[in-house]
């Protein structure tokens, strides 16, 4: 005889009751001293060596200019490459999100600027209220482009007797946030004077746009151009009586215009300590290429169709707003995808990989296969931690602890 669904269910919940306990716990994809064959797949990995050449060449060309680095963690979403910075000369780093700058306030960071206005309701100012409380820990900055968010983090800080730096966000071609002009800078400088737990740090000027121009002189001139505007908006305030202690801005790939341009003070790059796919599309002259260190270890899981393979790393393994990932070969040179090999399709758990000509080899069942993600960015938000490789020998896991932090 059959029972009835809620029987029967309610039959099964009666046995998981009466079952013992059990403690299962998820064994760990690496640690330290292991071999990275033997890293659990997919997992993020970093290879130590390219990542510490890109941390001195950016750190030597910022040093070389006079201007101060500030690299924006949101690449990253972890402190001990924000103190790995820091340790080379950067003056603190940008967050975007006000919960992001938690775990580096709690790691030491001492400086912190939000790169961005935050969402602010002065009914209920949580977000407001948890950056006038950071500030106690650490200086912290904030942007701004409206009277009202001003007047909402004021109040903020009075509650919680802190002080906040305030940048006045302009907006110089993308379009976003920002304010459009020197007469509206002026009137949120005027109003941020009025309060005595603000205090008026400067103009943040960010092109995100620029970043992405592939070809050099398109992104040279794109980035004299957002020079240009900062320049008349900081000659205005000026000639106002405002004076802009720091002009913060800039990005990965525009950074060597921007230390050039005589304008910024303060550089903001990001991803130049991984240079994901995306930015590895991009033309580079000089010394300004960074070199690919961020890698998805992936294993190939089936070779059963013949003509392609599958791996255990798909869309729950990376961001694919920015394109499909590169396959990695060590005869690769830096800034190109695989010559034999490519990543055509991405679904929920796997990945399809296919050869890019007649002869090219398909990699064996088990094999490891690395894969360069689009964009980093939200490739790192989706793992907790980071497996760090020399020499073919995890020296570190490093936990991703501003993962999921977008508050």
């Amino acid at each position: 005889m059959l029972r009835s669904p809620l029987v029967h269910a309610t039959a099964l919940s009666m046995r998981s009751v009466a079952a013992p306990a059990v403690t299962l716990t998820l064994p760990v994809a690496a640690c330290p001293g292991q071999s990275v064959a033997d890293v659990d797949t997919p997992s993020l990995m970093l290879d130590l060596d390219a990542f510490e050449a890109n941390l001195d060449r950016m750190q030597a060309a910022a040093d070389a200019a006079g201007v101060k680095l500030r690299p924006h963690a949101k690449a990253h979403k972890c402190p001990d490459i924000a103190l790995a910075q820091i340790a080379r000369g950067a003056v603190g780093v940008c967050c975007q999100k006000v919960s992001e700058a938690l775990p580096f306030v709690a790691a030491g960071v001492a400086d912190i600027h939000i790169s961005n206005e935050i969402a602010l309701n002065p009914a209920s100012p949580a977000k407001a209220d948890l950056l006038a409380q950071l500030a106690r820990h650490a200086r912290l900055s904030v942007c701004v482009d409206d009277l009202a968010q001003i007047d909402v983090l004021a109040a903020a800080c009075e509650r919680a007797d802190s002080k906040l730096d305030v940048f006045i966000e302009i907006d110089v071609g993308q379009n976003r946030c920002g304010v459009a002009d020197a007469p509206a800078a002026l009137r949120l400088a005027e109003r941020i004077a009025t309060f005595d737990h603000l205090h008026l740090r400067g103009l943040q000027a960010y092109h995100g746009g620029i970043q992405h121009l592939r070809d050099w002189n398109e992104r040279r001139e794109a980035a004299a151009g957002a020079a240009s505007r900062t320049a008349a908006v900081v000659a205005a305030l000026r000639d106002a009586g405002v004076t802009c202690e720091v002009v913060t801005g800039g990005g990965s790939g525009s950074v060597e215009f921007d230390l050039q341009s005589g304008v910024y003070t303060e550089i903001q790059p990001g991803s130049y300590v991984f240079m994901d796919a995306d930015y590895g599309s991009n033309a580079y002259t000089g010394t300004m290429r960074f070199t690919h260190g961020l890698f998805i270890a992936s294993t190939v899981m089936s070779v059963a169709a013949g003509d392609r393979v599958v791996v255990d790393a798909g869309l729950k393994s990376m961001a694919v707003d920015s394109g499909l990932p590169w396959v990695w070969e060590e005869k690769t040179a830096d800034g190109a995808p695989s010559s034999s090999l490519q990543y055509v399709a991405a679904n929920d758990e796997h990945g399809i990989v296919k050869p890019t000509g007649a002869n090219s080899a398909l990699p064996a069942l088990g094999s490891r296969v690395l894969l360069v993600p689009g964009h980093c960015d939200p490739t790192l938000n989706l793992y907790d931690e980071l497996v760090c490789v020399r020499a073919g020998v995890v020296e570190a896991v490093w936990p991703i602890a501003a993962r999921g932090f977008s508050r």
